[in-house]
This record gives structure tokens, C-alpha cells and sequence, in this order.
């Protein structure tokens, strides 16, 4: 195995913070995973990774050959990759939330796939914030404002937000007909993971984003899980409309304060600052710009 080799041996390790998974998505055994790190180590005369029984985790010295050893490889696979008839292959890992994914990513994916068969797509679900360097994530889809200052995000569309309540909530509580009125209404509320804290409603008025404390008869992080709570007549949320517009056709829940909507939420991919841009990911990236998250 030459270096170059090695090199793409231990951005997986780091990546997948461990040996044995690793080799797995190298085809390796998991021992010549090990002899390489192992070689690598007394190659360059440092210790390169702190390894438990539980995790694998690159020391201060193995961060910077991680990176120094992630611009070579990308390097070489974008020289690959401009000579005619070379495509994109291998792993690319994604992280998005999955109603997201399953409404506007999953029913494009095969234009994606024929364009790109060379690419096996690794897509992972989650709201949590996503260390993309030590989870070996390339990118990740979010919802939201983008605030990490260490990744670059590609602004894809806006969503349309509302508040919604099922018709049973609102023949206890009332249709409120103002934002004054909310004092004697209930939420179902959406846990931040980037506070930690129950985030509050959201209205648009005169231009101006306010927001609203409302008292949370149910906390979440799951918005497959706050949308059936609001169905059960726990309270008002809100979200994006394409995820409810099949609740709001049906009648199972009513719009409320349309007059004064949540601003829209911007859609974005987000990628490591410091990481060159592997031809996988600009394929990827170009692909979710055609699609029409602002439907």
C-alpha cells in the first residue's frame, strides 16, 4: 500500500472514529487498517490517534495530518476527475432531516443516481448539530439559520412556515384572532439542540419578526412526533407547510394567525470551511441546488 493509500486509510479512521468501521467501508481487514495507522505513526514520529475501548479520536498532531492528508486526497481525486469520461465515485454521507429528505430528496434521487451511479449515497437522519469531521460526514441538509462559523453553507430555498391546531384544540381554547390572544393558549414545543431550550412561536408583524412565550404542554425533538401531538389536540406548533399540507387539506389541523406568519425557514448545505470540495460533494451540491425547496 503506498502513502497515498495510507493517507485515505487514516481520513476514513478519523472520520468513522473507529478501526473496525473503517476497514468496513474499505474493504479491508481490520488489521491492515491497524498496521497502517501503526506504520504511519512511526513513519512520522508522532502518535496520531488516542484510541479506547470506545472511541478513536485523532490527537492535536493527528487533527493537522488529518487535514493535510484530506486536501491531498481531494486534490488528487479533482485532478481525476477533470479528465473527460471520469466521473464521481465512492462514499459520499449526508445528514438531513427526514421529513425533508422523504418530501423533497427521495423522490428526485433517481435522476441522481443515473447521473451519478458511481457515488454510493449514505443518507443519515437527524436535527442535532452534526460534527461533520469526527462523524465522517461530507455535508449535511438543515433547516434554519446557519450559525457555525467554521462551515460554509450554500443557501438552497425557503420554506413557508405556519400555525397550525387541530380542530378539537381550538373548540377548547378558541380561535385566537391576534397575537394578544396566545396568553391563554397552549404549544407543543420544538427543543432546540443548539440551546437546549424549548424554542417560542414565531410571528411576523409590521415587518418584524417578535416572538411569543407560550406555555408548552409537551416538549420535542421530533417533528414527525410534534406534528401528532398537534393532530391530538395537545397544542399549537409550528412548522413548515409541506409538512402539513396534506394534515391542513384533510382538515385534521387549521391554520391560525395566517395574517401574521413565522418568517420562512432557509434550507441549507453545510460543509467543513477548511475541507476542499471533493468531486462527490460539488455533484451533490449541484444536484440539491436544481431542486425546488421553496415549493
Amino acid at each position: 500500500m503506498d502513502r497515498f493509500e495510507e493517507m485515505k486509510v487514516f481520513t476514513r479512521v478519523v472520520e468513522m472514529n473507529s478501526f473496525s468501521k473503517a476497514a468496513e467501508a474499505l474493504g479491508l481487514p481490520a488489521s491492515t487498517v491497524s498496521d497502517v495507522i501503526k506504520r504511519t505513526e512511526t513513519r512520522l514520529g508522532i502518535r496520531l490517534l488516542d484510541r479506547t475501548t470506545r472511541v478513536v479520536a485523532p490527537t492535536l498532531d493527528g487533527q493537522v495530518w488529518y487535514r493535510k492528508c484530506l486536501r491531498i486526497v481531494s486534490d488528487v481525486e479533482e485532478a481525476e476527475a477533470g479528465f473527460q469520461g471520469s466521473v464521481p465515485r465512492g462514499r459520499l454521507r449526508v445528514d438531513v432531516q427526514g421529513t425533508l429528505a422523504r418530501y423533497f430528496m427521495l423522490p428526485r434521487l433517481e435522476h441522481f443516481q443515473s447521473e451519478c451511479p458511481g457515488i454510493e449515497l449514505v443518507l443519515s437522519e437527524g436535527d442535532r448539530l452534526v460534527d461533520l469531521v469526527r462523524e465522517g460526514v461530507d455535508c449535511v441538509v438543515r433547516v434554519g439559520t446557519p450559525e457555525d462559523s467554521d462551515l460554509i453553507a450554500r443557501h438552497l430555498g425557503l420554506l413557508p412556515e405556519v400555525t397550525v391546531a387541530s380542530p378539537a384544540y381550538l373548540a377548547r381554547y378558541g380561535t385566537p384572532r391576534s397575537t394578544d390572544d396566545l396568553a391563554r393558549h397552549r404549544m407543543v414545543a420544538f427543543l432546540s439542540s443548539q440551546t437546549g431550550e424549548p424554542l417560542p412561536l414565531y410571528f411576523t408583524i409590521d415587518g418584524q419578526e417578535v416572538e411569543r412565550q407560550v406555555p408548552a404542554t409537551f416538549v420535542t425533538t421530533g417533528a414527525d412526533t410534534m406534528l401528532v401531538a398537534a393532530r391530538l389536540g395537545m397544542g399549537l406548533i409550528q412548522a413548515p407547510r409541506y409538512h402539513m399540507a396534506g394534515d391542513l387539506a384533510a382538515g385534521r389541523l387549521v391554520e391560525v394567525l395566517a395574517d401574521t406568519p413565522p418568517a420562512p425557514s432557509p434550507v441549507s448545505a453545510l460543509y467543513p470551511r477548511d475541507r476542499q470540495l471533493s468531486p462527490r460533494v460539488r455533484v451533490f451540491l449541484d444536484w440539491l441546488d436544481s431542486i425546488p425547496f421553496e415549493t
